[in-house]
């Protein structure tokens, strides 16, 4: 017998990446001339449960951190912020956390320095994932930088059937990381595996062109996946906003907020717990847009990403206010 909806011990349990964000302490000038950096976790599944615990979903997180500070730094971060980490696995091998410089030239100009090479969080395994934990989730949240290596990819793979399995919800945040990839087919072949067996997908217009043959054609691309598992698919466009579209035919589009933006990293983490928070505790999908717009304005004017992750009254303040200066 299923286990009810009511009786689910967490809204979102993440599986993936969870990192170290370097974030530079000196704007406006190249990497090469900044000297100071402050240090947050990083990583979007782990952006994400740190996101939707601080709006107040149960959220809980599957992956792979260090033997060393840096993966108690992360444990104990994402364990203060709400996140249950009981399934988080140490490694033992000797990888170390995965490591992103950040350069902020200017709003404009952000760049990020990634250090990926023997990241701990891409040697998670698949006997490593727990099936009776993901049996207790409402959803479960799929990042695509998981899917770049073995046997991380495998252990994605290993949760996607726990969560079938057990009626789970799937969400595929696609959170492409070039970097992180060998080639355009690879990426295409692996994120399309795992959109076929979402039930819902985020992404930027850029991410889902990774997986799509008809370049920015939004309908081409939900035409395809509706044909599968997907009742609803969120497709980002910068600053023109966001769309959603759903399985029995409903658009809806989602403005951008405006904010003082400081840099351009941590919006689409942003986006989708609140986007997701909004979802769960039943707004429709019209007001879920505006919660991941708002929250990812609120980000974006903030010198971290995890550490900066809003509270339901900060976005829910910035969405009247801007609607008191359109209104």
């Amino acid at each position: 017998m299923q286990q009810s909806i009511a009786s689910k011990n967490y809204d979102v349990i993440a599986i993936g990446r969870a990192c170290i964000d370097l974030n530079a302490v000196e704007y406006n000038r190249p990497m090469e001339e900044t000297l100071t950096f402050s240090k947050y976790v990083g990583g979007s599944p782990a952006n994400i449960a740190i996101g939707s615990a601080k709006l107040g979903l149960k959220a809980g997180f599957i992956g792979k951190i260090p033997d060393d500070q840096h993966g108690r730094f992360i444990r104990k971060f994402m364990g203060d912020a709400g996140v249950d980490t009981s399934r988080m696995v140490v490694d033992q091998e000797g990888h170390k956390a995965g490591l992103a410089f950040t350069e902020i030239k200017s709003p404009e100009e952000c760049s990020i320095l990634m250090y990926r090479e023997g990241a701990a969080d891409l040697y998670l395994r698949p006997e490593e994932v727990d099936e009776d934990y993901i049996r207790q989730a409402k959803a479960l949240l799929v990042s695509g930088t998981a899917l770049a290596q073995s046997p991380s990819r495998e252990a994605v793979f290993q949760a996607i059937a726990y969560a079938k399995k057990h009626e789970v919800e799937i969400i595929f945040e696609l959170d492409y990381r070039g970097y992180t990839w060998k080639s355009l087919q690879e990426t295409s072949i692996y994120y399309s595996l795992v959109a076929e067996q979402a039930q819902v997908i985020i992404g930027t217009r850029d991410e889902f062109d990774m997986m799509d043959s008809c370049k920015g054609d939004n309908e081409h691309t939900v035409r395809h996946l509706f044909n599968h598992q997907a009742r609803l698919i969120v497709i980002k466009h910068g600053v023109d906003g966001s769309y959603a579209y759903t399985k029995t035919g409903e658009i809806y589009r989602g403005k951008a907020y405006r904010s003082k933006v400081l840099k351009t990293f941590g919006a689409g983490d942003s986006y989708a717990s609140a986007f997701l928070y909004a979802l769960m505790t039943g707004k429709d999908i019209q007001t879920a847009l505006q919660y991941g717009s708002a929250s990812a304005a609120i980000v974006v004017s903030k010198h971290s990403s995890s550490e900066a992750m809003p509270t339901v009254s900060e976005i829910e303040a910035l969405i009247a206010a801007q609607a008191g200066l359109s209104g």
